[in-house]
């Protein structure tokens, strides 16, 4: 089935690795012209747009922290300078501390919310008033089943994930007059190359057990969704938090 992405242009932050990088080569892969946001590690985002190129799709690298305003906006706005405009902003990019609340700092606390929160909010606020002068446009945020249902040990990461949700229904409500969705990727734990290998074989079974479909999810286990939600198809649905996690929260 073809979305309807030919010719659009697509944001994906944290797009140089797992589960961003798989959203990057499938929304490429259906038609759209895709810039690939990292932080860091620009060898990975140069991979993922390699790979783009290759199988003939258009993408671009371009380095920014979501976490500070002033490089979204600088990033937002030279994508719709290079390709005239911007369809598809998709916000992946995180930063989890794993640990119990008592023993965290305000410096771990501050991590996580501004990216995990604030970097919503930065590129949100950047991308709305190009998507409000085409009168159209497509915003998918990720977040975790912790931001829904809470979860020991994750617990800054969680209520900041809550805050992007909110986010999301309050844009929703506000944009909607602008023909611009905005909806939430809920998820389950997913196994990605920067996963703790170790972790994961130790305690699969455990884990798998709270999964009513026996397993653990995969980077392409979530690209399909976001490519729905930023497609033609989805124009109706907006303002919604759609689960894909194996069952592991049914809200």
């Amino acid at each position: 089935m073809k979305l309807g992405l030919e010719g659009k242009v697509a944001l994906v932050t944290g797009g140089g690795r797992d589960v961003g990088g798989d959203i990057a080569k499938l929304l490429a892969a259906e038609g759209a012209k895709v810039a690939v946001n990292y932080r860091r590690s620009e060898a990975e985002a140069a991979s993922v747009v390699e790979v783009i190129r290759a199988a003939g799709g258009v993408a671009k690298a371009w380095k920014a922290d979501v976490s500070d305003y002033a490089e979204v906006k600088t990033m937002v706005d030279a994508v719709v300078a290079e390709w005239g405009n911007l369809d598809v902003l998709v916000n992946n990019a995180g930063y989890v501390k794993y640990g119990k609340f008592v023993d965290s700092t305000p410096d771990d606390w501050r991590a996580q919310i501004d990216v995990c929160l604030y970097g919503a909010i930065n590129c949100c606020h950047a991308a709305a008033p190009h998507m409000i002068a085409r009168n159209g446009g497509r915003i998918v945020s990720l977040v975790g089943d912790s931001s829904r249902i809470g979860e020991a040990n994750l617990s800054i990461v969680a209520a900041a994930r809550a805050g992007t949700i909110a986010l999301s229904k309050s844009l929703a409500k506000e944009l909607g007059r602008n023909n611009i969705t905005v909806n939430a990727l809920s998820l389950g734990l997913v196994q990605t190359a920067h996963s703790d290998a170790d972790f994961l074989a130790k305690n699969m079974d455990k884990i798998v057990k709270a999964y009513p479909l026996r397993r653990i999810g995969n980077p392409d286990d979530i690209a399909p969704a976001v490519a729905f939600l930023a497609s033609d198809n989805a124009g109706w649905i907006t303002g919604q938090v759609l689960s894909v996690n194996g069952g592991f929260c049914m809200v």
